[in-house]
């Protein structure tokens, strides 16, 4: 009697366990932050990748209507998988692009941007990730979307697709 009430408990655990997993099936395995509109993007200053002058994050954007920051690094597979995209909007629009270059080799990126591409007005190196960090930013790649008044627009999280590209052509043409 005790073996069949043992097993019993055995079974209906190997039950509880095995619901719970194939439940946990079903739900995303991305969390995605709150809502960033209406908040100021971190003044910053950091060095230019080429040049090595530093520049503040507030003389970069006011100049423009819209600016697209773009955290990236050249060790990133999904920051590869976006360039692509980020170059074609560079050629669609005249949105300012600003490359936040995320703990990376002075020597890979330049590389990275002479084999892909470069679409940025200005890259900016972020060397050991802090700026990122004050960002609000949780990996790479990351985008922010920001006004001539530093107000984030949007934020994206991990790489570009096609329907944010769409969403931000809408957007800065207002």
């Amino acid at each position: 009697m005790k073996k069949k009430i043992y097993y019993s408990i055995l079974f209906l655990f190997f039950i509880f366990i095995f619901s719970v997993f194939y439940l946990g099936l079903d739900k995303p395995n991305s969390y995605t932050p709150n809502e960033y509109s209406n908040k100021n993007l971190e003044t910053f200053t950091s060095k230019e990748l080429f040049l090595n002058d530093e520049f503040n994050s507030n003389d970069i954007i006011e100049n423009n209507q819209f600016t697209l920051v773009n955290i990236w690094a050249s060790w990133c597979a999904p920051c590869r998988s976006e360039h692509s995209l980020v170059m074609g909007l560079k050629e669609k629009t005249n949105i300012n692009i600003i490359g936040l270059n995320y703990k990376d080799k002075k020597n890979n990126a330049i590389k990275f941007l002479n084999e892909l591409g470069n679409p940025f007005e200005k890259i900016l190196t972020d060397p050991d990730g802090t700026i990122s960090i004050a960002l609000g930013a949780y990996g790479v790649p990351e985008t922010f979307l920001v006004n001539s008044k530093s107000k984030i627009i949007r934020k994206y999280i991990g790489p570009l697709k096609t329907e944010n590209i769409l969403e931000i052509t809408k957007i800065i043409k207002w």
